[in-house]
């Protein structure tokens, strides 16, 4: 069993994030940039929302409003799930359909140490799975 820890260092990249204060289109811009699906959104207290793309879709377009004058806190989902380093990649792929989210921030002791993505998830399950079945076939082999 693999867990979120394990994600995290084998990614090893940067925890991108925006003010509250910025612009729905400048971090829009960075997350076209990032080639990201969503932002954490911190300011001096820590993560206090995420921004997505199904957020801008959903309150800036259906809504009228503009990209670039709204802020980024007037559009963040504001209750944020969380998870930490020890967290099973099982446990948190269920975790993701249950509550229907694509990003997890990882906090260990009160500290942002990264985020995870569905697609980290499900890498990870796959590369799992394939180990599984390799070590499968070894023993099948052995035995015959």
């Amino acid at each position: 069993m693999n867990y979120v820890s394990q994600i995290l260092k084998d990614k090893k990249g940067k925890i991108w994030s925006v003010s509250p204060r910025e612009t729905a289109y400048n971090a829009l811009q960075i997350m076209s940039d990032q080639n990201l699906g969503a932002l954490l959104v911190i300011d001096k207290r820590g993560v206090v929302g995420i921004f997505s793309e199904r957020d801008y879709a959903r309150k800036v377009i259906l809504k009228g409003k503009s990209s670039k004058t709204t802020p980024v806190s007037e559009l963040m989902t504001k209750k944020v799930l969380y998870i930490d380093p020890g967290t099973s990649v099982e446990d948190c792929i269920a975790l993701m359909t249950e509550k229907n989210v694509r990003h997890l921030p990882v906090i260990e002791k009160n500290q942002l140490v990264g985020i995870v993505t569905v697609g980290d998830v499900l890498k990870q399950l796959i590369e799992d799975q394939k180990f599984e079945i390799q070590e499968l076939e070894r023993y099948i082999h052995a035995e015959c």
